[in-house]
């Protein structure tokens, strides 16, 4: 946690509970990270990395529990929820499916207006344009552990080489994002991606590694490094 300035915590669909809720934004607060409301379709048994088909509605409503109950919690621990960003499966679909990004949009508009939550998405995403639609405040997102395919998007999990385990690989993706404004795809092509946040999970084998890897890259190129819900 100490290499990272915002923290997405999952709030009880794809994992999660009020325990481990409760402990991670102590966490959080112990290590000056900003604290981000994580939701994802309810299902622990694929990690809400599976499609889960819903209706709309209650997607939306789905959407709004979660970030509630992260809200809930963190008001009880005198903590500030300042961001949501969509998991797994959600935020993949949420990249190219409007009817989806409308409803995850549309469960974040009442939180994210009266709190203030900043709202992370994709660049070029159908997610981003339906926050901008709600007039939410937005910030662009690129992940640093992750491989694009050529036309922006995430190369699936299922495929060879959609996982950046190598410290190396992660700071030049990371370095690339923010002086060249944009990424290299698996196949080498540059895609033009300007961004505002880097994101990297928790569960990529050699997190803490990347994590401090990147860190200490970042500082040595006289980057600033800070929350974007705190700007």
């Amino acid at each position: 946690m100490r290499f990272v300035t915002s923290a997405n915590i999952a709030c009880g669909g794809h994992a999660g509970d009020e325990d481990t809720m409760r402990e991670t934004i102590e966490l959080a607060k112990k290590h000056g990270v900003s604290i981000g409301a994580h939701p994802g379709y309810p299902d622990k048994r694929n990690f809400g990395r599976e499609p889960v088909k819903m209706d709309p509605l209650a997607l939306t409503e789905e959407v709004a529990a979660q970030i509630r109950s992260l809200i809930d919690i963190a008001n009880a621990a005198g903590a500030k929820v300042r961001h949501v960003k969509a998991h797994g499966a959600l935020y993949n679909q949420a990249d190219r499916d409007t009817e989806i990004a409308r409803a995850i949009a549309s469960g974040i508009y009442d939180d994210a207006r009266g709190a203030g939550l900043l709202v992370f998405a994709a660049p070029r995403s159908a997610m981003l344009d339906a926050a901008k639609a709600m007039d939410l405040r937005i910030a662009r997102e690129g992940f640093i552990d992750r491989a694009y395919e050529p036309d922006g998007t995430l190369r699936s999990r299922k495929l060879p080489g959609a996982v950046h385990t190598d410290p190396k690989v992660a700071v030049a993706q990371a370095i690339g994002f923010i002086r060249d404004g944009g990424v290299r795809s698996h196949d080498g092509t540059f895609i033009r991606l300007e961004v505002e946040t880097l994101c990297f999970h928790g569960d990529t084998p050699g997190a803490p590694t990347i994590a401090a890897a990147v860190r200490d890259a970042l500082e040595r190129e006289g980057i600033e490094v800070r929350p974007p819900a705190w700007q």
